[in-house]
């Protein structure tokens, strides 16, 4: 899956930031990247983390070592790691996270169940992570646009 936003647009081609679609994978296999490490890559490397698949038990496993090789190689210490979810917010289609509907309320926005659950996963992840405090979420507005849940009047 290579699915990038429009919100990303800025830097998808150069892929000088982390894009979402990566990010969610590092999620998925417990790794923690940081932007620093993430520039310490070739491109080729970056698109190789874009495109290689992270959904079943072994591509996780593979991902997470290939990252962590990678990691390792460049900068001489593994990366961090983080505990993996089980259940993790972005695949529960049923509730919209406390953290989705607080921002979006900061700007009068109400996010329905039923719209949430139209969202892909990847959208829900973006969301999620977009919304975190101490996240820089300027995209988040962006975001809601693209996804069509910018419903003010």
């Amino acid at each position: 899956m290579t699915e990038f936003f429009q919100f990303e647009a800025d830097f998808v081609e150069s892929l000088r930031c982390i894009p979402m679609q990566v990010r969610c994978k590092l999620d998925t296999c417990g790794i923690k990247l940081k932007l620093l490490d993430w520039n310490h890559m070739t491109q080729l490397e970056r698109q190789n983390l874009v495109e290689l698949p992270c959904s079943t038990e072994s591509e996780i496993q593979a991902y997470r070592e290939y990252i962590q090789e990678l990691i390792l190689q460049r900068t001489g210490t593994p990366a961090s790691e983080l505990p993996i979810e089980s259940h993790p917010a972005w695949m529960d289609v049923k509730t919209v996270p406390t953290s989705v509907n607080e921002k979006a309320q900061e700007i009068s926005i109400v996010i329905t169940t039923e719209q949430w659950a139209s969202l892909t996963p990847l959208q829900r992840f973006a969301l999620i992570k977009l919304s975190r405090s101490g996240h820089e979420n300027k995209n988040f507005v962006p975001a809601l646009k693209e996804f069509n849940l910018f419903n003010k009047s």
